[in-house]
Order: C-alpha cells, then sequence, then structure tokens
C-alpha cells in the first residue's frame, strides 16, 4: 500500500544544515497498523508528513496504492489525498466556527458532494452523533479528537495517518482514542500509520518502527 524510497529532508537553521530524514526505505501492505516511535526530534512528524503528500522530500519518492505522490500536480495531488488518505493532527485542527457535524463534512465538500450523510455516519461511528451541532468549544479534548478522527475516515480512506492522536489525552481518553482508531481501521480494512511516544500504545500495532537520527534503526 504505501513504497518508500531514499527518502532526504533536511533543514537549515542558521549556519547549520540539520539532517532529518537519511534516506529512509519503508514498505508498509494494505492494511497493516504500523507505529513510528522514537526520541523528540527523530524525524516521526516529518516522515508521516512526507509519507501523507503534505511535505515533499528533497530526494527519494512515496507511492500510495500504486500513485508515486510526487509525480503529481498541486490539484491532482490534493484531490488524490482527498480520496485516498485520512490525516488526524496532534491539535486537532477543528474549525471553530464550524459544529462537530460542519468539520466531517469538510472532505466531502472539498470532493464535490453532498457530504451530510456521511459525515452524519463517521460521527455515528466515533460515538459522538448526539454532539453533531456542537461547536468546538463545546466539546472535552476526547470529543474533539473524536470528531478529528471521524473527519480523517468520512471518506473511507485507504490509508489513515495520525500524528500523536493520544498526545494531549490523559491516560482514559488515550486509550479510547486508540481503541477506537484499531477498531475503524479494522473495520475498514485501512491501513493506519501512528507517530506515538507512548511504546504501550506502539505494542498495540502489527509493526513497530523506531527512528533515530532520520533513519529507521529497527522494527
Amino acid at each position: 500500500m504505501i513504497e518508500a524510497h531514499n527518502l532526504h529532508r533536511s533543514y537549515q537553521i542558521g549556519k547549520k544544515l540539520i539532517e532529518v530524514l537519511h534516506g529512509i526505505e519503508l514498505s508498509i501492505h494494505k492494511g497493516e497498523r504500523v507505529f513510528l516511535c522514537g526520541p523528540s526530534g527523530a524525524g516521526k512528524t516529518t516522515l508521516l508528513y512526507t509519507l501523507a503528500g503534505l511535505e515533499r522530500p528533497q530526494q527519494g519518492h512515496v507511492t500510495i496504492a500504486g500513485t508515486e505522490l510526487y509525480s503529481l500536480n498541486p490539484k491532482k495531488q490534493a484531490a488524490f489525498r482527498n480520496a485516498n488518505i485520512g490525516y488526524i493532527f496532534q491539535n486537532y485542527l477543528l474549525l471553530p466556527e464550524l459544529t462537530a457535524l460542519e468539520n466531517v463534512m469538510i472532505p466531502g465538500a472539498i470532493g464535490g458532494e453532498d457530504a451530510a450523510d456521511k459525515a452524519m455516519e463517521a460521527l455515528e461511528r466515533v460515538g459522538l452523533s448526539k454532539r453533531a451541532d456542537h461547536l468546538p468549544a463545546e466539546l472535552s479534548g476526547g470529543e474533539q479528537q473524536r470528531v478529528a478522527i471521524a473527519r480523517a475516515v468520512a471518506n473511507r480512506p485507504a490509508v489513515l495517518f495520525a500524528d500523536e492522536p493520544t498526545g494531549n489525552l490523559d491516560s482514559r481518553n488515550s486509550g479510547e482514542v486508540m481503541e477506537l482508531l484499531m477498531g475503524l481501521a479494522t473495520e475498514s480494512d485501512t491501513t493506519l500509520v501512528v507517530v506515538t511516544h507512548d511504546p504501550s500504545l506502539a505494542d498495540r500495532g502489527d509493526r513497530k518502527l523506531v527512528i533515530k537520527d532520520g533513519s529507521i534503526e529497527s522494527t
């Protein structure tokens, strides 16, 4: 489902060049649940962004479901991401002026669909249909993350990326959110790639990749 070859990404900070990804090679199968672990600054989020088509590598390429992401022009790449990729951000990134339902409708609306039914179905899948008309400020942190998950799965993507999806939650909500993610992935045979700093969460996946100094150190 996901193939990455020779990924390089570096940043210039003052006079210093920081190499964040150093020749990453990666293969993830359809339906596999993979967790990316490693110390802060190891390159986990940069790798996730690169795999998801959000940050172009300086070298190398990424293929998802047979499509080479960075060979597409920006318009086609955005359309491909919207149809095939779901992304869950650590800080939710819900639009504060929109209700839960309206936030979840965004991917379908971008795709030119009447997205209300799909959005409500996604909210039902995460157990929040009764909160559909509430604004983000009226929801708890755990509920906001569930809305973010519903938005990411509304288009039934082939691949779901999650960047520290439990990073802002307490232990009880962390466990519930991770169980929800794993269940949704299994239910739809969705490929799941999660960045986490929590080894106990990473142990729930099919495979754990440890990233250190921009390279995959072990699996």
